[in-house]
């Protein structure tokens, strides 16, 4: 386990982020798995990093402080600030955010005043997330497991936590001899599909499966779709999400018209939202319905300005390697990368033509969501069908029957 764990750091450091000797690194990590910190500091240092900013975080922590106190005295225990980032942003540190689950901790917690300290967080580090959207500086999520989340996924094992370790490092690819020379693979692959949708340009797309899902949207003349391999303002090329499934782009927040149904559940801020639906007009969304968990999303749907609209739509075949995993993993990170997604909240710069170079109001006349927020769900099922209508009314099949279609192969 040792090793595996010493391997997935070392992919983490040098396939994902590209990191350079001297180079800084902020890593945002669950108390739970400090051990793992531990030995990503150690490959780092390896590697020339002299300077690690250790961003430890605890769940049952803000659990309890948000039973406990208002908003205004949680603002002044530091769990939420994250101001810190913005310095490291700016010397163009590599950021490595270890994300872990603790499914349903916190549904005895109020929704709006979780959702208030959310925002707040968000807006602490408004540079870092401008620098990122400038594509600046090199970052990438993991995921490592909590007892918590592999308990959820694996109820009856003997040791929960070893069994989610070792379902991570099988999808990543950790226990293949040749991990880097795979992942190159599978991006040149993600790569070519996008660059024959990018040759169709097109101008509205058509979702359509048996939940009831029945949305069109349009896409912002010059959009680009892109695959997990992001490229720096200094040509070099990173993974931001490990693993990653899907080929994406942003749609014009102004157009969404219809409904969508979730196809897996939402562990949005460790509160689990189920059988999901959101119902779109103009590009807002105008109501939704949960049976479970329903509060949390309509907190999420009007959280800030804009997060009522879409910022990315992700094509990801049925038959993804983790969909066959054949199970819900309650971290948005892995069941994005099992079935096509949608997110509220941010566009994506690099997903528009000279996107990263544009300023806030350029992209807004191109209609990409201008927001603080951005959260997937995801929506792929076995039938579903998405037809790419042309500027020439042509209908092109993207998907058929939850796959991408010959076209596409």
């Amino acid at each position: 386990m040792e090793e595996l764990m010493q391997k997935y750091a070392q992919v983490l450091l040098k396939t994902c982020l590209k990191i350079e000797k001297g180079q800084s690194l902020l890593i945002n990590f669950n108390a739970e798995r400090i051990d793992f910190a531990r030995i990503v500091a150690k490959e780092a240092y390896k590697l020339g990093v002299k300077d690690i900013y250790f961003d430890m975080k605890d769940a049952y922590l803000k659990h309890d402080a948000l039973l406990a106190l208002d908003t205004k005295d949680l603002k002044k225990t530091q769990m939420w600030d994250r101001t810190i980032w913005n310095e490291y942003a700016k010397k163009g540190a590599a950021f490595l955010n270890l994300t872990s689950e603790n499914p349903g901790l916190m549904k005895d917690v109020d929704p709006k005043k979780m959702n208030e300290m959310s925002m707040y967080s968000l807006k602490t580090c408004v540079t870092f997330d401008e620098l990122r959207d400038k594509v600046m500086f090199p970052w990438c999520i993991a995921a490592v497991p909590t007892e918590t989340w592999a308990k959820e996924l694996f109820p009856k094992a003997e040791n929960p936590v070893k069994e989610l370790w070792m379902k991570i490092f099988a999808i990543c690819g950790i226990n293949f001899p040749d991990t880097e020379g795979l992942w190159e693979s599978k991006i040149e692959h993600l790569i070519s599909r996008a660059q024959k949708l990018n040759t169709y340009q097109f101008k509205k797309l058509k979702y359509k499966n048996s939940l009831g899902t029945d949305l069109e949207i349009s896409l912002p003349k010059n959009h680009i779709w892109a695959s997990g391999k992001e490229t720096l303002q200094n040509g070099k090329d990173v993974i931001v999400n490990f693993p990653t499934e899907e080929i994406f782009t942003s749609p014009d927040a102004t157009s969404a018209n219809g409904i969508v149904y979730a196809s897996l559940p939402l562990c949005y801020q460790n509160v689990v939202i189920k059988d999901f639906s959101i119902t779109f007009k103009e590009g807002v969304a105008v109501s939704c319905e949960a049976k479970e968990g329903e509060e949390t999303l309509k907190q999420l749907i009007h959280s800030t300005e804009n997060a009522n609209r879409l910022g990315e739509i992700a094509l990801v075949p049925y038959d993804s390697p983790i969909r066959e995993a054949d199970m819900i993993f309650y971290e948005t990170l892995y069941d994005e990368n099992a079935a096509c997604h949608m997110a509220l909240g941010a566009s994506f710069t690099e997903c528009i033509q000279d996107g990263p170079n544009k300023t806030k109001e350029e992209l807004a006349t191109l209609h990409l969501n201008q927001c603080e927020n951005h959260v997937d769900f995801m929506i792929g099922t076995k039938d579903l069908e998405i037809i790419g209508i042309t500027e020439d009314n042509k209908e092109i099949p993207i998907f058929e029957e939850g796959n991408f279609s010959k076209l596409f192969e």
